[in-house]
C-alpha cells in the first residue's frame, strides 16, 4: 500500500504528472511558468486521471542559479491554490532543499520528490515531521544540477540498488513511514544512455528490494539517443520503456503525457492480471 499523509493510492500502476514552474524546462520550455498556466495544467492532468501531481521550480539541468527563496516563490502559491481546489489529489514538490520542503509541506504538499540523492539529509526528518512521503533517487553521486561526464560503474544496477536501499532505510530511520517511501533509479541522472537502458531492462532487480519503484522516463535523453530524436518526438519511445518497466512491477511513472501513459499502464496491468477490462462484452452477447 502506498499512502501519503493519509491519502491511500490504488494498487494499480500510477501516474505522477509533471508541472514545471520553470522558464527553461527541456521539454515544455516555460509553457507552464506563469501561475495561471501552471494551475490550468494541474486542472488538465487531474481531469486526465493523474494520481500524483509533481510541481517543480528548478530545472534539473545546469543553468541559471535559482535560490531557495526563488524556488519557494515559484512553487508555494501553486501548492496552496491546488491544495484548496483539489483536496484529494496527492501533491508532490520536486526539490532537494530541506527549507523548500518544509514550506511546501506546511502549505499542504504530501510528498517530497528529491531527485538528487539527498544532498541535504535533513529533508528526511522534515518529511517525517509532517507525516509526508519522500522519493529517494539515485543521481550518480553528483551534486545537484550537474551532468555526468564519462561516468562509469562496475555494475550500475548494483550501485543503484545499494544506494537506494540505503537512502530508503535512512528515510525510514528518520521517521518517514515505510509505505510513504519511493525509490527512483534516476534515468539520465549521473548515467549515460547504456546505463539507463540497463536499469530499464533490470527493473525487476529494483522491484525485488521491496520498495515501491518510481520511474521518471518521460522524453529523456536516453530515449532520444536510442531513436535519434528531439524531446518533441520521444513519446513512443517513452511509452515503450514505460511498458517494459510496468511489466516488471514498477509502480509510479512520472510523465508529461498523462492520458497516453495511463492507457499504456492500464493495458499492461490487464495483461499482468492485476486489473480488469473497463468493459467486457466480446463473445458474451
Amino acid at each position: 500500500m502506498l499512502q501519503f499523509r493519509g491519502k491511500v493510492l490504488p494498487d494499480s500502476s500510477l501516474v505522477m504528472a509533471i508541472v514545471n514552474r520553470t522558464p527553461d524546462s527541456f521539454f515544455d520550455r516555460g509553457a507552464t511558468f506563469g501561475l495561471q498556466a501552471a494551475l490550468d495544467r494541474v486542472d488538465q492532468v487531474v481531469a486526465e486521471g493523474a494520481h500524483i501531481v509533481d510541481i517543480g521550480g528548478v530545472k534539473a539541468a545546469p543553468g541559471v542559479e535559482v535560490s531557495a527563496a526563488e524556488e519557494a516563490d515559484r512553487v508555494l502559491e501553486v501548492v496552496e491554490l491546488v491544495r484548496a481546489k483539489h483536496p484529494g489529489v496527492v501533491l508532490s514538490v520536486d526539490t532537494y532543499r530541506a527549507s523548500v520542503a518544509e514550506l511546501v509541506l506546511a502549505a499542504g504538499a504530501d510528498l517530497v520528490n528529491d531527485a538528487w540523492g539527498a544532498p541535504e539529509p535533513e529533508t528526511f526528518s522534515v518529511a517525517a515531521s509532517f507525516g509526508a512521503g519522500i522519493v529517494c533517487t539515485h543521481a550518480g553521486h553528483l551534486p545537484p544540477r550537474t551532468r555526468p561526464h564519462r561516468i562509469a560503474y562496475p555494475d550500475v544496477v548494483a550501485d543503484v540498488v545499494t544506494t537506494l536501499t540505503g537512502l530508503a532505510e535512512q528515510a525510514a530511520a528518520a521517521g518517514v513511514l515505510r509505505e510513504s517511501i519511493l525509490i527512483d533509479p534516476g534515468h539520465d541522472f549521473g548515467k549515460n544512455t547504456r546505463h539507463s537502458l540497463q536499469l530499464t531492462a533490470r527493473t525487476s532487480d529494483l522491484v525485488a528490494t521491496g520498495w515501491p519503484v518510481l520511474m521518471a522516463l518521460s522524453r529523456k535523453d536516453f530515449v532520444g539517443e536510442v531513436l535519434d530524436l528531439l524531446p518533441d518526438d520521444r513519446l513512443e519511445g517513452t511509452l515503450a520503456a514505460t511498458a517494459v518497466c510496468a511489466w516488471q512491477g514498477a509502480r509510479v511513472f512520472r510523465a508529461h503525457d498523462v492520458a497516453a501513459t495511463l492507457r499504456v499502464l492500464r493495458m499492461v496491468d490487464a495483461i499482468r492480471g492485476t486489473t480488469e477490462p473497463l468493459i467486457s462484452v466480446r463473445g458474451l452477447a
